[in-house]
């Protein structure tokens, strides 16, 4: 059982490794990642040609596939944040305005029924009668579960708000809202919804069907070892994997071997880099907190070399 749906991110210090990371991998290469919305920040950071998001959750799928449908319908940033929160797109913003703008601007703007409604009605419609995604009935109701969350909480959304869970455990985490404002430590925000520029990017992928959601398991036999190949054959190379803090529970279930096998079988290079959330007290934020690291695929897959 999953703590939480996991409708988005919780790290807060996600951003401090991508000055390092665009520094150490090539651009026009292939992403893999796990999770929700933090994959669209590091893609605009990486630039790649195409990208896999495997999760073992299935509702992971659907997630990525209501994104996918809010890229491809939204012209801007600011019609992509109402869409994602069934709001009305608010009429007094200045020409490509701050994010804080955009989410301040939403923020104020109420939602009903009808709205959620006629924006689910367009999502379903895109994904199934555009794109002719053969839907099963369970991630039909999956894609309308994930809306439903968003538009019930709004751009006050974290972490903990579903799953049966709420703030009734005493957890706290950031915001969608505070995510979209998290800069790294010289203060610059690299957020997918940061400029029209990144967005624009993590859009162009979408109508391309380059961000290909996969339901597998890290350690399983298939989900990546399918991925290495269908890059192999495209002489393509892996420039960076998000595994969030994955490894803690491959490592406490007696798998991370079988995951490294899998990653060794992937198209690597020297500049092929980890993405990894661990638990300290780095930055003061105190011992619980994910602090993001980078580690060299490369190496660290070499034992595990058959």
């Amino acid at each position: 059982m999953f703590r939480s749906d996991n409708l988005l991110s919780n790290e807060l210090y996600m951003q401090y490794v991508i000055p390092q990371l665009t520094d150490t991998v090539k651009p026009g290469r292939v992403y893999m990642g796990v999770g929700p919305e933090q994959n669209f920040t590091y893609i605009a950071a990486t630039r790649p040609v195409m990208v896999f998001i495997v999760d073992i959750r299935r509702g992971n799928l659907d997630l990525q596939l209501f994104y996918k449908a809010l890229f491809e319908l939204s012209h801007d940033r600011a019609e992509f944040v109402a869409r994602l929160f069934a709001r009305p797109k608010p009429e007094s913003l200045k020409p490509e305005p701050s994010i804080n703008d955009i989410f301040t601007a939403i923020d104020g703007e109420e939602t009903d029924e009808a709205t959620f409604t006629s924006d689910l009605r367009d999502v379903m419609d895109h994904l199934t009668n555009t794109r002719h995604l053969p839907l099963a009935d369970e991630d039909i109701a999956g894609i309308q579960y994930v809306y439903r969350a968003f538009q019930m909480y709004g751009p006050g959304i974290t972490y903990w708000s579903t799953g049966g869970f709420g703030n009734r455990m005493g957890r706290t985490a950031p915001t969608y809202w505070d995510l979209m404002m998290l800069t790294d430590e010289s203060q610059t925000n690299w957020s997918y919804l940061a400029n029209d520029a990144n967005f624009l990017f993590v859009k162009s992928l979408e109508e391309q069907n380059l961000i290909v959601p996969v339901v597998g398991n890290f350690s399983g036999p298939k989900a990546v070892r399918a991925i290495g190949s269908y890059v192999r054959d495209r002489h393509a190379i892996i420039a960076a994997f998000y595994l969030s803090n994955v490894e803690q529970y491959l490592y406490g279930d007696g798998l991370w071997d079988d995951f490294c096998s899998n990653v060794a079988t992937l198209p690597l290079d020297e500049s092929s880099t980890f993405i990894r959330s661990v638990r300290s007290g780095q930055f003061g934020y105190g011992p619980g907190s994910l602090t993001s690291v980078l580690g060299n695929m490369l190496e660290e897959t070499r034992p595990c070399r058959q």
